[in-house]
């Protein structure tokens, strides 16, 4: 007997039956609807890109988790790789923009949800394939198209109805100026934020040991930046730090310029600068930001600034600032009480004899040019109670009744589903008076 493992999707990977598919797509909907209202533009790529396009974009952690796509043909026993499944959609994007860019309006501000492939080791909240909704600004350096980033996923985690998020905001220019209050040299600079972007998962311990024996810092400063990094005072002390560094204080200037500008719109208590944000993707050059929300490890949206990559994949440069929602982390959190139950149609039609299928289909027919979901009972047996709960699993809101007695009256019954209630109507009337009672109330 087969074992019922034999029928499980790829481990980090998952099926969507019919409930839970179209709460995805209801949730996508939204972040479509609140995305446009600020003026993005959708754009789709495709699923893989060439390994070189992907590969030097995400450090050295990031280019490890890239699904390779091994040569194909004649080329198939060199084990080589030249393409590989996306990684993410910022890269993808910036690689439409050097292709397109001669086409696309300046500042160019698109929007992109889309499946994303990680070869990662899937844990709780996380998955090798996930969607990720993305937005982002090309062509912009002012501090402005980093505000509309962050209000805009501001408002599609509202309009979604996440509880209680946060948005930490740091800025790579204050890291580095951290670094250089610190004397790190600048070519370990970039290992040394990668590790400290891990203080959310490791012990301080961990990290400092991490930074002593991979990164090469000597102990007192990995030990001090650790320090300054988790201390109850971080902001006063990184501020302090900060003060000698002009990289540093242009970097806080970014942060406060942010809060400034979002002010009005986020409630003090859901932004704040957070010195120990770090995010280790290699692109960041200036505001980063993450979104926490209780109940959630890590983060379910995340973004910043990434002048120069746009340059480094070989077209024009042209600074850019993006972002990107968590959807498989923010699902969780959705309430589902006001969520009605799933309905595959609103009427189902019934075939009481052979003698009535071909008008009970040309009934169906009518009913769903008038706009109503219709579905036609196909089962062999023309039992009525058969029929009946046929149409109360598929969450329909009325049944056609049409039998011998209905076909000879030119009449159908239209049972409400919900109370029981039955009226009969003329059988050219009924697709009209079904759209009447389906249509959405005012």
């Amino acid at each position: 007997m087969a074992s019922l493992k034999q029928f499980d999707p790829a481990s980090g990977t998952r099926d969507f039956l019919a409930a839970e598919f179209e709460q995805r797509e209801r949730a996508f909907a939204t972040i479509r609807t609140v995305f446009a209202r600020y003026g993005f533009q959708p754009l789709q790529t495709p699923a893989f890109e060439r390994l070189d396009v992907l590969t030097g974009k995400y450090g050295d952690e990031g280019d490890k988790l890239i699904f390779k796509i091994l040569r194909r043909g004649e080329h198939e026993a060199t084990g080589e790789a030249d393409l590989a499944l996306r990684y993410d959609l910022t890269v993808p994007m910036a690689r439409a923009v050097a292709a397109y860019g001669s086409q696309l309006p300046s500042p160019y501000k698109r929007y992109a949800i889309a499946p994303v492939w990680r070869a990662d080791r899937p844990g709780k909240g996380r998955f090798r394939e996930f969607v990720q909704c993305d937005l982002d600004i090309v062509g912009s350096s002012s501090p402005l198209s980093d505000a509309e980033i962050v209000l805009a996923l501001h408002d599609a985690l509202e309009a979604l109805g996440v509880p209680d998020f946060r948005f930490l905001v740091n800025s790579r220019h204050a890291l580095f100026g951290l670094l250089e209050a610190y004397d790190v040299p600048e070519d370990l600079g970039p290992g040394a934020l990668i590790t400290l972007d891990k203080l959310d998962k490791l012990a301080p311990e961990a990290v400092v040991t991490e930074l002593v024996d991979a990164r090469g810092l000597s102990h007192e400063v990995a030990q001090g930046l650790v320090d300054d990094l988790t201390a109850p005072d971080t902001v006063e002390r990184v501020r302090g730090e900060l003060k000698s560094s002009e990289v540093g204080q242009a970097g806080l200037a970014e942060v406060d310029r942010l809060l400034e500008l979002t002010k009005d719109t986020i409630p003090a208590e859901r932004i704040a600068f957070t010195p120990n944000l770090v995010r280790g993707l290699d692109y960041y050059t200036g505001i980063i930001f993450e979104v926490v929300a209780p109940g959630m490890p890590g983060s379910i949206a995340s973004g910043g600034r990434y002048d120069g990559l746009i340059a480094r994949l070989g077209g024009k440069d042209a600074p850019a600032c993006g972002g990107s929602l968590g959807i498989e982390r923010i699902l969780p959190l959705l309430s589902q009480e006001d969520e009605a139950a799933y309905s595959q149609i609103d009427v189902a039609v019934t075939v009481m004899g052979e003698e009535q299928a071909t008008d009970s289909f040309r009934l169906a027919a009518e009913i769903r040019r008038a706009g109503v979901r219709t579905g036609v009972y196909l089962g062999s047996s023309g039992k009525f109670a058969k029929q009946m709960k046929w149409a109360s699993d598929q969450g329909a809101r009325f049944c056609v009744i049409y039998g011998a007695n209905e076909r000879e009256a030119g009449t159908v019954t239209l049972r409400d589903m919900d109370s029981g209630e039955q009226i009969q109507v003329p059988f050219d009337q009924a697709a009209a008076e079904l759209a009447r009672r389906c249509a959405p109330s005012s």
